[in-house]
């Protein structure tokens, strides 16, 4: 739609004016990015530093972003949705995050990102049952994600076997985050799709304060904030590194809101797969992990996917009665008006 795209921008870049493989490209590289300064700290404080506070480490980037975005002047007067859009939004976005992050002390780096990236999976599936979207996906879409997983689960395995830091917890936690990631970017794409006005800003910043307290209760009631603060200080550095990790993940953050916008929630689920390879690459070479043949497979199959996803979609000839064809008869132009009373009842109800 024109409205969505006359309203993106990312940064002080404009996206609007571009054709689709620019968009693609400038939102795809700050994902980049952003996200590979992301792994590199996250190796060092969880599986260096031996420090395992998912929830603090979130709850101090959340104060980095409110900063950020302040002085991209951004104010609650801008705001197109309500609160309230953003509550279940936020209860997701912060559960995926701090059990994300948390799952770290239990798994180590390169399975905890094999887990995470077969997110692809349920975020197509989910995506048919969201209000708004009730998106359908063709068969050589759901073949990509298939080849995706499988690759995924190999790599995963292989490295249960040549890393001993994997266990049933972390396990546990990162299918929570999985499942919380499903409805995330579909909620995230149906808000975008509702109220086209809705930038990046907004959603990060009232995802991030209306969030806080969904951080707060786990973090008291396990009394991972007392503990996170005291050990913390003693090693006050690394404070450096959570907030240089944030300035990273910050662009890749509104980079990925700009692809969901754009593109759309599953195929913003891709790139992020194909990011995460990279990742665990850099996470092998500079960390000197063993890489062995079913690593190898693995990449072998994620590669596949890859490219099955980038490769145009061969559809046949399409009929000249399309479901957009001029009803004939007054039965069919009031089952028509019928379908478009439900769907607009649907997109008011999201939001």
């Amino acid at each position: 739609m024109k409205s969505e795209e006359q309203a993106r921008s990312l940064f002080w870049i404009s996206l609007s004016d571009r054709p689709k493989w620019q968009q693609f490209l400038i939102c795809s590289s700050g994902f980049f990015f952003g996200y590979l300064v992301n792994g590199i700290c996250e190796e060092y404080v969880y599986n260096r530093l031996k420090f395992s506070y998912g929830w603090y480490f979130t709850f101090i980037q959340g104060f980095v972003y409110l900063a950020l975005i302040y002085l991209q002047g951004f104010t609650t007067k801008q705001m197109s949705n309500p609160w309230k859009t953003y509550v279940k939004l936020s209860a997701v976005l912060m559960g995926s995050h701090g059990l994300t992050k948390g799952s770290l002390a239990f798994l180590n780096y390169p399975a905890q990102l094999m887990f995470k990236s077969t997110k692809v999976l349920p975020v197509m599936i989910m995506g048919a049952f969201i209000p708004g979207l009730r998106r359908k996906y063709s068969i050589s879409e759901y073949i990509s994600a298939i080849l995706l997983v499988v690759g995924l689960i190999l790599f995963t395995l292989a490295d249960a076997h040549t890393s001993p830091n994997f266990s049933s917890i972390g396990v546990v936690m990162i299918l929570g985050a999985l499942v919380m990631d499903s409805f995330l970017g579909n909620l995230q794409e149906a808000i975008f799709t509702m109220n086209p006005e809705t930038t990046q800003m907004e959603m990060l910043f009232c995802s991030t304060v209306v969030g806080f307290p969904f951080l707060l209760v786990p973090m008291i009631l396990t009394g991972e904030l007392f503990t996170a603060w005291t050990s913390c200080l003693q090693y006050p550095y690394v404070y450096g590194v959570l907030v240089f990790e944030a300035l990273a993940t910050f662009v890749g953050q509104v980079s990925v809101l700009s692809l969901i916008a754009i593109f759309g929630a599953a195929t913003t689920a891709m790139i992020t797969t194909a990011r995460k390879a990279v990742t665990l690459l850099l996470s092998f070479m500079i960390f000197t992990k063993p890489l062995t043949e079913q690593h190898g497979t693995g990449l072998l199959l994620i590669a596949m996917g890859i490219i099955l996803k980038t490769m145009p979609d061969i559809q046949a000839p399409k009929r000249s009665t399309s479901s957009y064809a001029k009803p004939s008869s007054k039965g069919e132009r009031a089952l028509v008006g019928k379908k478009r009373d439900e769907e607009g009842e649907e997109k008011q109800a999201l939001v």
